[in-house]
């Protein structure tokens, strides 16, 4: 089954981003290669075992489940109302994607980018004080509560890549849902 877009704007991949060392942002860059299993090729998060700096601390032997990380331009879009505005990359995301709301996805959504790469997602990126301290009142604007009190994460989704090769901007994205019964993304 796949999945239609909530909006006319047929999604697609907006920017794409990638840094060889562990800083909060990364660069724009024209393209980025993936390579099944490991991420985005020359990322500082590119492995088999997990390459976050604390999760490394933690167990340095846990799969990497953050290979890559999605962020939804509208995601910028609603910052920039709060005057809290940012660019392409700056809060580290590999992808930045528009026409599509990546938070309402479940776990196991596969998405296809361009014609040859697929990713499955994995969860939520859980926002820290390294958010705050690139923009006062970031964290908060990326965090929020829902009608029954639960917090919600807004800082992107990440995911493991299935299949590599290469993603520029304007390359689409398609979405196949995985099989019912779904389960709402968590913290990863």
């Amino acid at each position: 089954m796949t999945s239609e877009p909530s909006s006319k704007v047929l999604p697609r991949v907006f920017s794409v981003s990638c840094s060889a060392v562990h800083e909060f942002s990364k660069q724009v860059v024209e393209a980025i290669e993936l390579e099944a299993g490991l991420g985005v090729c020359g990322d500082a998060h590119f492995g088999l075992t997990v390459q976050h700096r604390s999760r490394v601390a933690q167990d340095p032997s846990q799969p990497n489940l953050r290979q890559v990380h999605l962020i939804q331009r509208e995601l910028f879009e609603e910052l920039a109302g709060r005057g809290l505005v940012l660019a392409s990359g700056q809060m580290g995301e590999n992808f930045c994607t528009t026409g599509l709301d990546l938070l309402a996805l479940p776990t196991d959504t596969e998405l296809q980018m361009g014609v040859e790469v697929r990713l499955r997602i994995t969860g939520l990126r859980n926002p820290c004080a390294q958010i705050e301290n690139f923009m006062p009142g970031l964290l908060a604007a990326v965090l929020d509560r829902g009608p029954e009190g639960q917090l919600i994460r807004k800082a992107g989704i990440m995911a493991v890549v299935l299949q590599g090769g290469w993603v520029r901007p304007g390359d689409a994205v398609q979405v196949q849902l995985p099989p019912l019964p779904h389960r709402a993304l968590e913290r990863v």
